[in-house]
């Protein structure tokens, strides 16, 4: 696709800071910069050369009034971003100094650009393929470093390489497919089936790889859903303190004190948990405390983890058991708190409901415990898998396709196994080929593309 136009964003935040930066991409970027600005020592801007800087003012040349104070930079096509010009003003940050230079460039020739414009052109000009795209959302929106790192590597093109290499493979056996169709006198058929189902097998097993690392890649992409329940004054906001390292939540003697939740996000071994501190879940007349409990069981059935608070100096009641039966059917992190306090629980009847690994005995006071119940939940994550060489499957796009994919692999399968034609099983394994091309854009939909540009931010 050829495109034609120049279009220009504020690339920064906007609000106060030390530098702002609007960007231009396309052929005018150093024509419509050259009209609005006049270097400090009279510089041709025009004689730029390539990844250089010059120093300068924004000017308005309706009035030649000087506008801000600043450096502009210029990268030339074809080695940018998006493969085309760029030009990128550095002035003071500020809402006013942005705004006002990005409408002179406005003025002057450029397109203010659709959300995410800058990353579609450098797809849509083959820089990058549509996973590498989806994953720069993924950078800007990271929480983690480990979340950072699994982005950054699908930039760089490690998932759009197996999922490239896997098509490549199915192409294989369209071609055998194809052979074996043409040159039925060569009585080949037999062999073809042979190695197209071991083959078959080979790259449903990768898929299969993929997408069981698909639920850790969606949470280290979005993040943990944990919420801390219990009845009241088992201690639930002084955990969430305690792995916050800060006094987020109010703490007293008094039970009900937590009244509606509090989120916040924390990272946990490179994880990132939005961690949820509930209110205790308990039987109330008070109007305010009973819609905090009706909230905190809405909360449970949202939640990728539970870590329910049992308060090991108190016996168990009905409300413990209420909330056992809220949460029997979620992963679930049992933290028996205040074990420094003389024991009065019955830890067997918990042991009924929970099996051992389950089980974290702690002091929350006395923070003993608290890297226990990190470690759990880095656990939970990884279920015990070694990580740094998997590929994460972070999108739930890409999740899905993989499946379809797999799918299309499998009755292909089952149509050669079945004595059925050849050819009738290629079109399992074409439709297989076009599915997964949807994750690199070599087949994806223009409305497909569309929808994943507009979730990104104006200037990206």
């Amino acid at each position: 696709m050829y495109i034609d136009d120049t279009i220009a964003a504020i690339s920064t935040p906007v609000g106060e800071g030390g530098i702002g930066i609007v960007r231009m991409s396309g052929k005018d970027s150093l024509d419509i910069i050259a009209r609005i600005f006049k270097s400090f020592k009279n510089k041709n801007v025009k004689e730029m050369k390539s990844y250089t800087m010059m120093y300068g003012f924004i000017v308005d040349p309706k009035s030649n009034e000087k506008v801000d104070e600043v450096i502009i930079s210029y990268m030339k096509a074809p080695n940018t971003y998006t493969r085309e010009d760029i030009v990128e003003v550095n002035c003071h940050g500020g809402v006013v100094a942005v705004k006002r230079i990005l409408s002179l460039i406005l003025e002057n020739g450029a397109r203010l650009a659709e959300p995410g414009e800058f990353t579609k052109r450098a797809f849509l000009n083959g820089r990058i393929d549509l996973s590498q795209a989806e994953a720069v959302i993924d950078l800007i929106r990271a929480k983690t470093t480990e979340s950072m790192h699994i982005a950054l590597e699908q930039s760089q093109g490690k998932l759009s390489s197996k999922i490239k290499n896997i098509m490549h493979r199915l192409l294989g056996i369209l071609a055998h497919i194809e052979a074996s169709v043409d040159f039925p006198e060569d009585d080949i058929e037999n062999v073809v089936s042979s190695k197209i189902i071991k083959d078959s097998n080979e790259i449903i097993n990768e898929l299969n790889s993929l997408i069981k690392n698909a639920e850790t890649g969606k949470i280290l992409r979005e993040g943990l859903n944990t919420s801390i329940v219990g009845k009241p004054n088992v201690g639930k906001s002084s955990l969430l303190n305690a792995l916050l390292e800060e006094k987020r939540a109010i703490v007293t003697d008094i039970p009900g004190t937590t009244r509606d939740v509090i989120e916040e996000y924390i990272n946990i071994r490179g994880i990132p948990v939005k961690i949820i501190d509930t209110a205790g879940i308990r039987e109330t007349s008070d109007i305010v405390e009973k819609i905090g409990v009706e909230k905190s069981k809405e909360y449970i059935e949202k939640s990728d983890l539970i870590i329910f608070m049992v308060d090991s100096s108190r016996p168990l009641d009905d409300e413990d058991l209420e909330i056992i039966e809220l949460i029997k059917n979620k992963r679930t992190i049992v933290v028996i708190n205040k074990i420094d306090l003389p024991s009065a629980s019955d830890l067997d009847t918990i042991k009924k409901y929970f099996n051992d690994e389950s089980i974290i005995y702690a002091s929350v006071n006395t923070e003993q415990g608290i890297e226990d119940i990190k470690q759990k939940i880095e656990e939970f994550v990884y279920s015990g898998e070694v990580k740094s060489k998997d590929i994460y499957v972070t999108n739930v796009r890409h999740k899905d396709i993989l499946y379809k994919a797999k799918e299309s692999i499998e009755k292909g399968i089952e149509t050669i196994e079945s004595l059925l034609p050849l050819d009738i099983a290629s079109v399992e394994y074409r439709d297989a080929y076009l599915k997964l091309g949807e994750i690199t854009g070599d087949t994806a939909a223009e409305d497909i593309i569309d929808r994943i540009f507009n979730d990104f931010c104006i200037g990206k």
